[in-house]
């Protein structure tokens, strides 16, 4: 059989803003994962059209699409041109479970949630010819999941191809969360074996890795055990987590001891009334200072994200975000301009207020507004969405803030960091064009190395990256 997988590109990428960067850095995994079901026999053709341009000329039994908010219309579209080339489409992803009944007329079968236990029974289905319209997710577990298809990743593509998710979900039910009403009708947060995970880690080359779970410490055991079994394994790795998982117990330093370099944070706001309108819990009457505090005493570099636009917001909001990252070292700060995804508790809320403006999804990028704004008008958010960005990532800043660290290593790793980052995009897209991007990861592993955080009054030693 030939099996045809997809995900289409975001909106974003026609945007003149648009950064190939950094839609370049994370193969397709769900997709590559879902592949593992298949028979060994089966012709499997994986596209990722963020960094290939797709072939549509070609004639597969079966093609299965990934369909997030901004890449839904593309990708119905596809899904349109091969059902009329005879092959079975499958749609799924967040947007179709969020709004089924959209995506039904552009699919054979949809699928609803995650897709380890659905898809097997999809396979026997289709093989006795009698597969359904709907499936729907409802036994969470990730044993017995066969390995991800790593040989279908086009790595040389990708900056961080060793990417890897042993989590599925979050224990936290934030009401922007577009991943929450993924995982409704079941568990919301499970894990993997840990040593499943281990093995997983095991089988990827080099010494970078990026966990792409959404709160890599949301299982205190888990984690715990995780680590504990990566030490000895020479790895440096970024992850995410929160605000409270940082303050409580030793687990981010264990994480620390195990090879963590980097973590996002989703800090979202300093107002205690937006944290209660976004029912982030997890962060109310948390010290974020103690937080960063923490992080930088292990030497872990912080990419902290941000919200502007929720209800308690002012004009001040934007100077009070970037003055507080740049005091505090943040590394580099992610923004968003608040997006009430369809399915979360902010669409319906909003909805119910009469506060959604368009249902336009090639507009829910997080850059734009979408919704009927309380204490800034849609200009005054938007301006300073991209004010935010542009102050946060001058020279002045990128410099002020790596001097806020005791240790020169740790001075020059930010600065490097934080300016590579943002101020060498030609330099990007020269090595995405010339497709040498993954040649470049050792120089993040450079940057990613131990920092040496005795104080004492010998000299320090030279990063590796400057040797």
């Amino acid at each position: 059989m030939k099996v045809k997988m997809i995900l289409p590109a975001l909106t974003e990428a026609e945007s003149p803003f648009w950064r190939p960067i950094k839609y370049s850095l994370f193969p397709p995994l769900g997709l590559a994962t879902l592949a593992a079901y298949l028979s060994p026999d089966d012709e499997i053709d994986l596209q990722d059209q963020h960094v290939e341009k797709l072939n549509l000329d070609d004639n597969p039994d079966l093609v299965i699409i990934q369909v997030y908010i901004t890449n839904a219309y593309r990708a119905y579209n596809i899904a349109d041109h091969y059902r009329k080339k005879s092959a079975y489409v499958i749609l799924g992803g967040l947007h179709v479970t969020s709004l089924p009944f959209e995506a039904m007329p552009h699919a054979d079968s949809i699928f609803l949630g995650p897709g380890e236990d659905t898809f097997p029974k999809f396979l026997i289905d289709f093989k006795n010819h009698e597969p359904k319209k709907v499936y729907q997710s409802s036994v969470r577990t990730l044993e017995r999941v066969p390995p991800i298809r790593r040989d279908l990743i086009k790595r040389h593509l990708y900056f961080v191809p060793n990417s890897i998710v042993v989590t599925r979900g979050c224990p936290h039910h934030c009401s922007f969360c577009y991943k929450d009403a993924f995982f409704e009708g079941g568990r919301t947060f499970y894990t993997q074996e840990v040593d499943d995970a281990l093995a997983e880690i095991d089988r990827l080359p080099g010494k970078h890795l990026y966990f792409l779970d959404d709160h890599l410490l949301g299982n205190a055991k888990f984690a715990a055990s995780l680590f504990e079994g990566m030490k000895g394994m020479n790895r440096v790795f970024q992850g995410a987590a929160t605000v409270d998982s940082i303050l409580r117990g030793d687990f981010i330093e264990k994480a620390a001891d195990a090879g963590l370099r980097s973590l996002f944070v989703g800090f979202e706001t300093f107002s205690p009334q937006n944290l209660k309108q976004s029912n982030k819990k997890q962060n109310l009457e948390k010290d974020y200072t103690k937080a960063v505090n923490r992080l930088h005493s292990l030497g872990i570099m912080i990419n902290g994200s941000f919200v502007f636009g929720l209800d308690d917001d002012d004009k001040d909001v934007f100077k009070r975000t970037v003055d507080w990252g740049v005091k505090n070292a943040i590394t580099t700060s992610t923004y968003h301009v608040l997006t009430p995804y369809p399915g979360t508790e902010l669409y319906k809320n909003m909805e119910s207020q009469g506060r959604i403006l368009t249902k336009n999804w090639d507009l829910y990028d997080t850059r734009k507004v979408v919704y009927k704004t309380t204490g800034l008008t849609a200009e005054e958010l938007e301006n300073g969405y991209w004010w935010a960005y542009k102050e946060f990532y001058s020279w002045s800043n990128i410099l002020k803030g790596s001097m806020k660290h005791d240790l020169h290593s740790h001075k020059l790793k930010h600065f490097f960091y934080a300016g590579g980052w943002k101020k060498f995009e030609p330099v990007w897209n020269f090595l995405i064009k010339t497709k040498n991007l993954n040649n470049s990861l050792p120089i993040l592993e450079a940057v990613l190395s131990k920092l040496n955080l005795k104080k004492n009054n010998d000299a320090e030693p030279i990063p590796d990256f400057l040797t």
